[in-house]
């Protein structure tokens, strides 16, 4: 185990901020809207007691959602409660004093009423304070924007402090610190500037701990993780955390069609989550493989068939090992539910079966396994639509916990960044990584 690193931990944590919907992209740009949008905002124990949040948090498994009859929302989970194995969901108005307690900059203003340059805060329909902007004429330090960022801040931060309340990690034992968030911190000069990591670990006591981000859309955490491995085996760094807020600007981004479905509006919360990992020493955690990374080069183009073969096959053949010898693939692992009824239909289906698909191209598995990869290989999709958070990352605690119980002995994270949503290339990105007992 000498040189490798390991996933020490992994927690997964969620915020409901049904009152922040109004604030996320789409539902404020349809202003029209927001009364039938709060008539469709779910209470808190109504989004404690949904099937697939509990997943997230650690008290159900994925596998639980398999035989479950759909619509799960129509089927809370019995004793449902808001602390799980690795996380937990936060209620708003918690949310929103851990907002104010970690800004700098008194931009959170609870108990103060919004003046016309504020954005209003609610709790329960009720206004409950404001948040201000930083700068009259810089767009980047306007109410919206920095409203979200503190949003992704605040639970970048629940999901650090609940990593080392769980595990009891010194927090002076972590050197670094890796933000995969899809927020651009900065200000008009520099607009993704960024460093949410070194924000996150001051508030968090990580000391000793430096900070970068990396970005890449959705792909991120996954390329995090690889770069925090890299830099453990490297000797640069001894402990590297890897985190990631919630997305407000995802809040009812798919609103329209749990409306027209007669939905709750199931996009009503933010998660956050963080991954630990440090140098292996046989016991602490699975070996991350780095030396047989999935990456996705400019010559993969835009077409599957190429992407896969070069996310899946090409380090599957580095391990020397074929499409059924990974104990659990993790994708995009979408919740159904809030993209079925948008048109977008099971992202994580379709991944699986594509997946399944390069072992029947492979040689590797016939045609009749189609049908049946995704729950001898995967799991159903349960993770809420917020960008990066949904691609593999809900799946490592889950994977940890298995894993140390003797349950599973491999597993790879897959996930894939759309980066021509920023109008600079038709290209995706792409990453990989098995982590292995």
């Amino acid at each position: 185990m000498i040189g490798r690193a390991a996933v020490v931990a992994a927690s997964l944590v969620l915020e409901h901020v049904p009152d922040l919907v109004r604030y996320g992209s789409k539902p404020s740009r349809e202003q029209a809207q927001l009364d039938a949008i709060a008539g469709a905002l779910r209470p808190f124990h109504e989004a404690v007691a949904y099937p697939p949040n509990q997943v997230v948090v650690g008290n159900l498994a994925p596998e639980d959602l398999w035989d479950l009859p759909r619509p799960w929302w129509r089927h809370p989970a019995e004793g449902a409660e808001s602390a799980g194995a690795w996380g937990e969901v936060m209620d708003q108005p918690r949310f929103l004093e851990l907002m104010a307690s970690v800004d700098r900059f008194d931009l959170v203003r609870l108990g103060v009423e919004p003046t016309p340059a504020h954005l209003p805060l609610f709790d329960g329909g009720r206004v409950v304070g404001a948040f201000a902007p930083a700068h009259g004429s810089d767009e980047s330090l306007s109410a919206q924007v920095l409203l979200e960022n503190v949003s992704i801040k605040a639970s970048a931060v629940h999901a650090v402090r609940e990593l080392l309340a769980r595990t009891g990690v010194d927090p002076s034992s972590i050197t670094h610190a890796i933000g995969c968030g899809e927020e651009a911190i900065g200000d008009r000069y520099q607009r993704g500037g960024g460093n949410m990591a070194k924000a996150v670990a001051e508030e968090c006591g990580l000391a000793r701990a430096s900070g970068i981000d990396v970005k890449s859309f959705c792909a991120a955490p996954v390329h995090a993780i690889v770069v925090a491995a890299a830099l453990i085996e490297a000797g640069v760094e001894e402990s590297v955390l890897v985190v990631a807020g919630g997305s407000l600007g995802k809040l009812g981004m798919k609103f329209e069609g749990a409306l027209a479905s007669g939905f709750p509006i199931l996009e009503d919360v933010l998660a956050g989550a963080a991954v630990l990992l440090a140098r292996a020493d046989g016991s602490n955690g699975p070996v991350v493989r780095t030396d047989a990374v999935g990456r996705m080069p400019v010559e993969a183009g835009s077409a599957p068939q190429p992407q896969l073969e070069a996310l899946v096959g090409a380090p599957l053949d580095a391990l020397g090992l074929k499409i059924g010898d990974i104990g659990r693939y993790a994708t995009e692992i979408h919740n159904p539910e809030i993209t079925e009824p948008q048109g977008g239909g099971d992202v994580a289906d379709r991944n699986y079966r594509m997946l399944a698909g390069l072992g029947v191209v492979r040689g590797e598995l016939a045609r009749e396994d189609i049908a049946g990869f995704a729950r001898a290989h995967g799991m159903p999709g349960f993770a809420p639509t917020q960008g990066h958070i949904a691609s593999a990352v809900p799946w490592l605690p889950h994977a940890l916990a298995r894993m140390r119980a003797g349950k599973l002995h491999r597993t790879m994270l897959i996930a894939k960044g759309s980066l021509f949503l920023g109008r600079l290339t038709h290209l995706w990105d792409g990453v990989s990584v098995t982590l292995e007992v």
